[in-house]
Parts: C-alpha cells; sequence; structure tokens
C-alpha cells in the first residue's frame, strides 16, 4: 500500500521527523513530532503507535533516514516525504 492510500484509508500515524521549531512553523494535523536524532531513542514509542506509521519531514531526505532505521527495527513504515505532500494527501481524504 502507498502513501495515498494508507491516508486515504485513515490508517497508520503520521511522524514528523523536523526540529520542534520547523513542527511550529507548520504541519499535518495530528502528526506526532519525533526529530530524526530522538528516533532510536523512542523506537518503543513509535512501535506502540498506529501502523504503518508515516514519516515526513521537509524534503523526504530525514523522512528517508527514518523509514531505513524503523525498517530494520521490524516496524511496518513508509517515507511520505515532504510534510507539505502528506498535509495534501491529508486534505483530500475527507
Amino acid at each position: 500500500m502507498n502513501t495515498e492510500e494508507i491516508i486515504r484509508n485513515n490508517e497508520g500515524t503520521v511522524v514528523d521527523v523536523r526540529t520542534p521549531g520547523e513542527f511550529m512553523g507548520g504541519s499535518v494535523s495530528g502528526a506526532v513530532n519525533i526529530p530524526l536524532h530522538e528516533i532510536p531513542h523512542r523506537i518503543d514509542e513509535l512501535k506502540e503507535m498506529k501502523i504503518p506509521l508515516i514519516f515526513c519531514c521537509a524534503s523526504g531526505n530525514r523522512s528517508g533516514q527514518a523509514t531505513n532505521f524503523v525498517n530494520l527495527q521490524g516496524v511496518d513504515c513508509v517515507n511520505g516525504g515532504s510534510w507539505l505532500e502528506v498535509n495534501y494527501l491529508t486534505s483530500r481524504k475527507a
């Protein structure tokens, strides 16, 4: 299932891996902010979230890094890319 289908079916949790400052400047409604550098230390928290996890950031680079790491931990997740794209997809699901 791709990111658009996951969002359309109201599945998963959006996790924004940008810094708190970036997140406060605009974010996907309902997204959880866990900065990329905190991901390894918060893996147990991520495992308890509704899966699949949809990682997003500014460009897709940091969310790609988070996706690779978390997948290796056995957690179902996808790289949603830019938070602006994920925000657009969530606004279309209604």
